[in-house]
């Protein structure tokens, strides 16, 4: 198979960004000149042309980097009208999140495929689906393993899904219900003991990079590439807050009864069922030494060393 050459970001988000500038900074692109291997990113038209002073800094980092924009709207265009996009590209790269809408996933997967894309890593950073199963707690998920099915019944494209578990901000995110540092609670999904696998989105733009670009061999081995920044309990996730903010919290359990029940209340509360997954503890870590980073010498930035830079 040809070396990747014409690579395609979908999206230039908290995952998107990050990736587009590691490959861009890549070592193996500086090194063979940007003539060789060219990096480009597929926005909104609208996002291209926004008069936001920040959106136009966002941007001019961007093209600083040689990354080219390509016109597009996942949500509204067609498989068709995307597939044509596609077509001009080697390698696809989906960067593009739940917040894309119900469908859109297997809808970028089928214009991948109908334009016969030589490299593609669908937007799966994230749990290990298979694990976890048809039927969660999040329905979402389900989409997710319809993806890999259609993936996995053709051999055209090759393919390759980037496990990272929770991104570690996340975790640490007012909004996830876990970290409380204004009332100072940790509270744990499912139990203390329950472990959950982090990744900084920086750092999975690393690894995407290197999976891509890297001198790995044929890294796209259609199946999931496991990655970790760290992998730990919700009590020492409790010991780490405490560490690094020299405050006691208090421990706090939320059992998946619970949040099924609140589910019940409440049937699009997107956090209760991420709340259900988490706490089955199926499916959502994996230990740091068996991951690909891990066999590749790749460190990654732990879940203590993510809040000592951001919590302090």
């Amino acid at each position: 198979m040809a070396p990747t050459s014409k690579i395609l970001v979908l999206g230039a988000g908290e995952l998107g960004t990050p990736v587009l500038l590691a490959l861009a900074q890549h070592p193996n692109i500086i090194k063979s000149g940007s003539n060789n291997i060219s990096v480009s990113v597929l926005l909104r038209p609208s996002t291209i042309t926004s008069p936001s002073p920040e959106k136009a800094k966002e941007l001019q980092r961007l093209r600083d980097n040689n990354i080219s924009f390509v016109p597009g709207d996942i949500a509204s265009d067609s498989t068709q009208a995307l597939s044509s996009i596609f077509r001009q590209f080697d390698t696809v790269i989906s960067c593009t999140g739940f917040a894309a809408g119900p469908g859109t996933q297997r809808k970028l997967t089928r214009a991948v495929l109908e334009a016969g894309v030589a490299r593609y890593i669908p937007w799966q950073f994230g749990v290990d689906y298979d694990t976890i199963g048809r039927g969660s707690g999040q329905d979402l998920f389900d989409e997710q393993l319809d993806v890999r099915d259609a993936l996995r019944s053709q051999s055209s494209t090759k393919w390759a899904i980037i496990s990272t578990g929770m991104f570690t901000s996340f975790l640490f995110e007012p909004s996830s219900g876990i970290v409380d540092l204004g009332n100072g609670v940790v509270t744990a999904l499912g139990g203390l003991g329950n472990r959950v696998t982090v990744t900084a989105p920086d750092d999975i733009g690393r690894v995407t990079a290197e999976v891509v670009l890297g001198d790995y061999g044929e890294a796209l081995q259609d199946k999931p590439v496991y990655v970790a920044g760290d992998t730990l309990s919700y009590g020492r996730l409790a010991e780490i807050v405490e560490g690094v903010t020299g405050r006691k919290v208090e421990r706090r359990v939320r059992t998946v009864e619970a949040a099924r029940g609140d589910l019940v209340k409440d049937a699009d509360n997107a956090l209760y069922k991420y709340q259900i997954v988490f706490g089955e503890g199926k499916g959502v870590a994996w230990d740091v030494e068996e991951t690909w980073n891990h066999k590749h010498g790749i460190r990654l930035q732990t879940a203590e060393e993510w809040a000592r830079e951001n919590l302090l």
